[in-house]
């Protein structure tokens, strides 16, 4: 009998299977299920969005290593699809650092990363942001391969030096890291193809990701034209987020103007749609199941 993989293995297998592995955004546990559902292989857990919609704070490294563990508990009991979870700075120093990945762990995560921003940190398409050393950067990075017990548990390593020092600096800082035992590089707000095509070709072919996220640094590239320069994966990190809280706004807006809600009716989900995603009638019928047994002692 083969044994069963890991949450890290799981990732890696999907990695290998998909060129480029799209790592789709899952705020919660059943926007996990909906993803799963529709085939995608990776899902992802934005610190930033923990902060803003588990607790309504803004992306500025104010919740910590806790909050984002319950979410991703939620997540992964909820589903076997690898997760990828943004740990932003590690929430401290070396012993941090490990004791964070060492949860993810053990919370079911399949693959983390981890950024070269100040603990005071900003969103990563945001203006002055400020990093630190490469030196730093690269004891956060030996930090976390040192603390994996599973070694198919992916650690990767996110540089915002592109947007701060320019391409040659952050591929130097990429390559660093890489030495240091990270199995993957997050090049975050990077402005274009031929930037990628030469931050992978920087990295000898190293696994390269694009972030690809609305409304910020980096265009809406096609997945297709990424793999073809050099990207091996492609996050979106709060698409589905972003879709969500603009279709609620307006619901709440018509409840309010109008009185009701038959204008909006058909931007929802259904109450059969939401049942059968949560597999609603299996539980429904193994409790009538129990009735009909208690009924007949």
């Amino acid at each position: 009998m083969s044994q069963k993989l890991t949450a890290g293995g799981r990732f890696r297998k999907a990695l290998k299977e998909n060129n480029p592995l799209q790592i789709v955004g899952t705020i919660n546990a059943y926007h996990a299920m909906m993803a799963t559902r529709v085939g995608h292989q990776a899902i992802y857990l934005s610190g930033g969005g923990v902060a803003n919609a588990s607790y309504g704070l803004p992306d500025l490294g104010m919740t910590s290593m806790n909050d984002v563990l319950e979410d991703v508990r939620r997540i992964t009991s909820a589903v076997e699809t690898p997760l990828l979870v943004d740990i932003d700075t590690g929430w401290g120093g070396a012993f941090n650092i490990a004791r964070a990945v060492k949860e993810m762990e053990k919370a079911g995560a399949a693959a983390v990363h981890i950024e070269d921003q100040v603990a005071q940190k900003r969103c990563g398409h945001r203006p002055n942001k400020e990093i630190v050393s490469q030196d730093e950067m690269v004891d956060r990075v030996k930090a976390a391969v040192d603390a994996k017990t599973d070694p198919d548990f992916f650690v990767m390593a996110r540089t915002d030096a592109f947007q701060k020092d320019g391409l040659e600096a952050a591929v130097e800082r990429a390559k660093a890291c890489l030495d240091a035992g990270a199995d993957g590089i997050f090049a975050e707000a990077v402005h274009t193809l031929e930037d990628y095509k030469a931050f992978a070709k920087g990295i000898g072919g190293a696994h390269l990701l694009a972030n690809i996220t609305e409304f910020g640094a980096t265009p809406l590239f096609n997945k297709k034209e990424l793999a073809e320069n050099g990207a091996t994966m492609v996050l979106y990190p709060l698409s589905a987020f972003r879709a969500a809280n603009k279709a609620a706004l307006n619901v709440f807006q018509h409840l309010l103007d109008d009185g009701d809600q038959k204008a909006v009716i058909d931007t929802m989900q259904t109450r059969m749609e939401l049942y059968d995603f949560l597999n609603y009638h299996d539980f429904e019928q193994k409790l009538d199941e129990l009735f009909a047994q208690g009924k007949n002692k």
